[in-house]
């Protein structure tokens, strides 16, 4: 298989792209309906979801700016549609979840197709969600992060 080499030209000319800008946005509907409506909800803080899935897919089809926007824009559209506060710090972790997701899969461009999304689904985790978006919460609800970190770190471990 051939892999086509993305540039930050290509990737900046998937924004004049109608057919990817449909895909984006609907991604970022399936994002916004995975993570916030069909999410189970475990006390306050800790949510099982689906809601980086769509982002990850967008981040591996397009690019990782492509799938930063995405992340950005699902968190801060889902969390006015659902009427949570916007959390600055979680939804840069949203935004590294697309942005990590994408560029990992784009260097180990020589490995298999399925050491890539494995490596680029755990990676991006990691940063965005078991790290940073961790550290937003317990800033947020005034929680040790320690413990948090180790609730989210199972969490995530399910999910991905």
């Amino acid at each position: 298989m051939i892999e086509k080499k993305h540039s930050l030209k290509t990737e900046l000319a998937y924004f004049a792209n109608l057919k990817v800008l449909t895909c984006a946005a609907l991604m970022v509907a399936l994002s916004i309906i995975c993570g916030k409506l069909l999410a189970f909800n475990v006390g306050t803080f800790l949510r099982f979801s689906f809601e980086n899935m769509p982002i990850l897919l967008t981040s591996i089809a397009f690019g990782p700016f492509i799938g930063a926007i995405t992340g950005g824009l699902a968190d801060l559209i889902g969390c006015l549609i659902v009427g949570y506060e916007i959390n600055p710090i979680v939804t840069v972790g949203a935004i590294l979840i697309g942005l990590v997701g994408g560029l990992v899969y784009r260097l180990l461009y020589r490995l298999p197709e399925i050491v890539k999304i494995i490596c680029s689904v755990l990676i991006s985790h990691i940063i965005g969600s078991v790290v940073i978006k961790t550290f937003g919460l317990s800033a947020f609800y005034e929680l040790p992060f320690e413990l948090l970190i180790l609730w989210r770190l199972l969490n995530y471990s399910i999910i991905s």
